[in-house]
């Protein structure tokens, strides 16, 4: 008996509609690796029409107060806390993810960020205005940038979405989103819940593949592009984006360096960076992934990680005592692998490094150590549940290595010392040092990289700003 796939359908200007030439994707539940739905392909013609209705809404939607896009921001809000428990399995269907960790750990901050940002579309402010030349008065208006094509990423589909959505509507902008192929079900869910607030047009989804995020970046009407994804997909809409000098915001790839001295608490080190690699299957771009000890606590804490990870529980989204759920996909599931098997002959894999299960993409946690600098697993990003190990020797080895790579996302310092902690958090190129923990987010606070792992911040007033522009205005007082 064969069962009929649900149907989802992309949001343009307040209504759902299939891809204008029927064309669907198959969609698979990675906890299973069995299809549960299928959503829209969408080509030239669904973009178009969310182009379109994006820019009718905007001069209307730009000219809102302040305070009426706050209002509705914060209806939003609490209509996600209101249709949770529906997010939650919607977002578990998508990635596999554990239900309790999804309810406890990523509903409660998309509200809290949402909020944030309800707030800021009131600070949206200038300079003070003065008088800079005789006789003429200057202002400085903020205003918002325009239309915005925006391409999410599968590790976290929703918390993504919001993270692209909510500063863009704070700021007056009108939004076109894309999901990433995989992971479109509960974004579709959010166009169903925030459509029933904001005016037509002011918010669309649209599903598909490369090749409509591509025909978003490459329309005429969005003035800026924002994706989170590979640093391949980025450098492309970088390059589209050029053609018409849109404006571009790039969160790409990380490789976080995680340094251990030796006077750090080898046991809560241990413990946060398990959970801190782990977590999301290690899927996440700032996940403790890359871990530099130093050499006189290099085999205690090797041991102590290779424990953690043998405790350490993949499994079913309804098994509350898992920490972390399968790879997204089966392409994902090969490449993970695909770094292990490839691993030079003086690694060793302390944990690990196999397939979970015949069924769904789950893959063990792993501990790798023996490493050198130039090795592939210590320069490409895996993007799956691998923490590798290496050792330095002081603190001069210790900034080379982590600085290292070509990503300079995330990275964390483990010391007592607090000089040492501030060196460090100096001289380490990333965009966000943590100290003796690793992997907090809050909303007040920017996140966002340097060299590839792209540009521009998200979250924060740094991050809001971004779907701003400047405008100066200057007028003659003296009649």
């Amino acid at each position: 008996m064969t069962t009929e796939l649900r149907r989802l359908r992309n949001y343009i200007d307040g209504e759902f509609r299939d891809a204008a030439d029927g064309r669907t994707i198959e969609l698979v539940n990675p906890a299973t690796g069995q299809p549960y739905a299928t959503s829209p392909l969408s080509g030239q013609e669904d973009v178009d029409a969310a182009m379109a209705a994006a820019a009718r809404a905007f001069p209307a939607w730009r000219d809102s107060t302040p305070a009426e896009r706050q209002r509705v921001l914060l209806k939003i809000a609490d209509a996600f806390e209101e249709r949770a428990e529906e997010l939650i399995a919607a977002e578990s269907e998508n990635t596999g993810k554990p239900l309790e960790l999804t309810r406890t750990e990523e509903v409660p901050p998309m509200v809290d960020q949402i909020r944030f940002f309800a707030g800021a579309a009131r600070l949206l402010e200038g300079r003070s205005a003065g008088e800079y030349m005789e006789g003429l008065t200057s202002i400085v208006r903020r205003e918002p940038v325009g239309v915005c094509a925006q391409v999410a990423p599968w590790n976290y589909p929703m918390m993504m979405a919001v993270w692209k959505f909510a500063p863009a509507l704070a700021a007056g902008n009108t939004v076109v989103l894309k999901p990433s192929d995989t992971t479109p079900a509960s974004t579709v869910l959010l166009a169903e819940i925030i459509g029933a607030i904001v005016p037509k047009g002011v918010f669309n989804v649209i599903c598909g593949d490369r090749d409509t995020g591509r025909a978003m970046v490459e329309h005429k009407t969005p003035a800026m592009a924002s994706i989170t994804g590979s640093v391949r997909a980025g450098m492309q809409v970088a390059e589209s984006a050029a053609k018409d000098v849109k404006r571009v915001h790039l969160e790409l790839g990380g490789k976080a360096p995680v340094v251990v001295f030796e006077d750090a608490d080898i046991a809560k080190a241990v413990e946060d960076i398990a959970v801190a690699g782990y977590f999301n299957a290690g899927q996440d771009c700032t996940a403790a992934t890359r871990v530099l000890v130093h050499e006189s606590i290099h085999d205690e804490f090797v041991a102590a990680l290779a424990k953690a990870a043998a405790e350490t529980k993949t499994g079913q989204p309804d098994d509350e005592d898992v920490l972390y759920g399968p790879l997204n996909n089966a392409n994902q599931l090969k490449q993970v692998a695909g770094f292990i098997d490839r691993l030079p002959a003086h690694a060793k894999v302390e944990a690990g490094g196999h397939q979970v299960g015949e069924q769904g993409y789950f893959y063990a946690p792993t501990v790798v150590s023996g490493l050198k600098q130039d090795d592939e697993i210590i320069q490409n990003e895996v993007f799956g549940p691998v923490i590798t190990v290496q050792s330095f020797t002081d603190e001069a080895q210790a900034l080379e290595y982590a600085n290292g790579v070509e990503y300079a996302l995330a990275s964390s310092v483990w010391t007592k010392d607090h000089a040492r902690a501030m060196r460090m958090s100096k001289n380490l190129d990333f965009g966000c040092v943590w100290i003796n923990t690793h992997i907090p987010l809050v909303a007040e606070m920017p996140h966002g990289g340097f060299k590839k792992s792209g540009y521009g911040k998200d979250l924060s007033a740094y991050g809001f700003e971004d779907y701003t522009r400047i405008k100066h205005v200057m007028t003659s007082i003296e009649g």
